[in-house]
C-alpha cells in the first residue's frame, strides 16, 4: 500500500483516494447492477444501460427497495431497445409500487431518444448525457463515471455526507453542496474513477451513517477532520424540516356483478401521472366533510370506516373511501378491470392502499407480486 500524504507544511494527513479503493475491493456490496471490482479486474465491462436503469431508480429509493424491479426490468427488457419498444402502460404497470412515477415516464422517454436518435448506444460523457431526457447532473456523472470510467465527480446523499465529514463542513445544506463538490472534485482519481464512485457511495451506506457512523472501521478515519473532532454524528447540517400540510379527498370503489371494478388512467402529466387511479375527488387542503359530490355515477355509496392516509415528498393525504355496485355499466368513463387483474395495473402505492382499504382480498396479489 502506498504512504498516506501529507499536506506540505503541515502535520494533518490528506485523504487519498486508493485507501478508499482498497477498502472497497475487499467489502464492495453485491449489488445485481455492479461489475464486482474482482471481476472488473478480469475485464468484465458495466452494462451502461444497466447502470443508467439503477441510477433511475435508486433516485431517492433504498437499495433494498430497487433490488426486485431492476431485476423485474432486465428480465422484461434486457436491452435499451427492448424497453423502448414497450408501451408506456407496459413500463408504468412494471414500475408500479416504486414510487416517483415521473421518473417512469422519464426513463421511457430516455430509452425511446437512445434507441432512435443513438442507435442503442448511450453517450459516454456528462455533456452527452445531459442531453437525454430525465438525466440531471447526479445521473449523469454515475453513468459516465460508473459506466465509462469517466473521472467525474459523483455526489449523492451518501457521498455528501462522507465529504462533509471528512472536510468537517459545518455549512447548512443545501448550500453546502457547492463546496462539498469541489472538496470530491480533488479526491476523484484518473484510474479506477467508476469504483471510486461506487466506493464513496458505499461507504455512505455502510460505515458513514446518519446515526452512530462506525469511525474506527473507516478506511479514511485518521484523515477525517470530523472524526478528530469528535463531531461527525452532526454533519452534514440539514435545515430544520417544514410540517407537511394535509390534503383531503375521495375515492369511490365501484364494481359490478361481474367481479369487475372502475378505474381511470390520470392525465400524462403531474402528480402519479399516467398512472391508473381508483376514481377520486380532488384532494384539498380544506377538510370539510366528505361526501358523495365527485363520484363517478349514481349509486347507493357507502362511507367504509377509517381513511386511507398516505404520505408524498410535499404534503400528506387522507382519502375517505365510499363503496357501490353498479347495477350495469352504462356510459362510465373508465376501465372495468377484473379484481384479479390488479396487479397487472399501473396503480400507484397510494391506489394499491385504497383497494386494501375497500377489498382486503383483491390487495393480496400485489403481495404476490412484489
Amino acid at each position: 500500500m502506498a504512504p498516506r500524504p501529507r499536506k506540505t507544511g503541515s502535520s494533518k494527513v490528506s485523504p487519498a483516494a486508493h485507501q478508499l479503493l482498497d477498502w472497497y475491493d475487499r467489502h464492495a456490496r453485491d449489488l445485481p447492477w455492479r461489475i464486482s471490482p474482482k471481476a472488473r479486474k478480469k475485464g468484465e465491462k458495466a452494462d451502461p444501460y444497466k447502470i443508467w436503469l439503477s441510477e433511475i431508480m435508486l433516485q431517492q429509493t433504498t437499495v433494498k427497495t430497487v433490488g426486485p424491479y431492476f431485476l423485474k426490468f432486465v428480465e422484461l427488457w434486457p436491452r435499451v431497445e427492448d424497453l423502448a419498444e414497450a408501451s408506456s402502460a407496459e413500463v408504468m404497470s412494471a414500475w408500479a409500487g416504486l414510487g416517483y412515477y415521473s421518473r417512469a415516464r422519464n426513463l421511457y422517454a430516455c430509452a425511446k431518444v437512445v434507441a432512435e436518435q443513438h442507435d442503442g448506444i448511450f453517450p459516454q460523457t456528462e455533456e452527452g448525457l445531459l442531453a437525454l431526457p430525465g438525466i440531471g447532473p447526479y445521473t449523469a456523472a454515475a453513468v459516465a463515471s460508473i459506466a465509462f470510467d469517466e473521472p467525474a465527480a459523483v455526489m449523492d446523499g451518501n457521498v455528501e455526507r462522507v465529504v462533509s465529514r471528512l472536510f468537517a463542513i459545518d455549512t447548512p445544506l443545501p448550500a453546502a453542496k457547492v463546496e462539498i463538490k469541489e472538496r470530491l472534485k480533488d479526491l476523484v482519481p484518473q484510474k479506477r474513477p467508476g469504483d471510486f464512485a461506487q466506493a464513496t457511495m458505499d461507504l455512505g451506506a455502510t460505515l458513514c451513517s446518519p446515526k452512530k457512523p462506525a469511525c474506527s472501521l473507516c478506511p479514511w478515519a485518521e484523515e477525517c477532520e470530523a472524526n478528530a473532532k469528535g463531531i461527525a454524528e452532526t454533519l452534514p447540517v440539514k435545515p430544520p424540516k417544514k410540517a407537511k400540510p394535509t390534503r383531503y379527498g375521495s375515492a369511490y370503489w365501484l364494481t359490478d356483478a361481474k367481479g369487475h371494478v372502475l378505474l381511470r388512467t390520470r392525465p400524462p402529466k403531474g402528480l402519479l401521472g399516467g398512472m391508473d387511479e381508483v376514481p377520486g375527488s380532488e384532494w384539498s387542503e380544506h377538510n370539510a366533510d366528505p361526501t358523495i359530490d365527485a363520484a363517478p355515477t349514481s349509486a347507493s355509496w357507502q362511507r367504509l370506516p377509517g381513511t386511507v392516509t398516505h404520505v408524498f415528498t410535499h404534503f400528506a393525504l387522507e382519502l375517505t373511501v365510499y363503496t357501490a355496485q353498479a347495477a350495469t355499466r352504462g356510459k362510465v368513463k373508465g376501465d372495468w378491470v377484473p379484481l384479479d387483474a390488479l396487479a397487472q395495473r399501473a396503480l400507484p402505492t397510494v391506489m394499491r392502499k385504497v383497494v386494501a382499504h375497500a377489498d382486503p382480498e383483491a390487495a393480496k396479489q400485489f403481495k404476490k407480486k412484489a
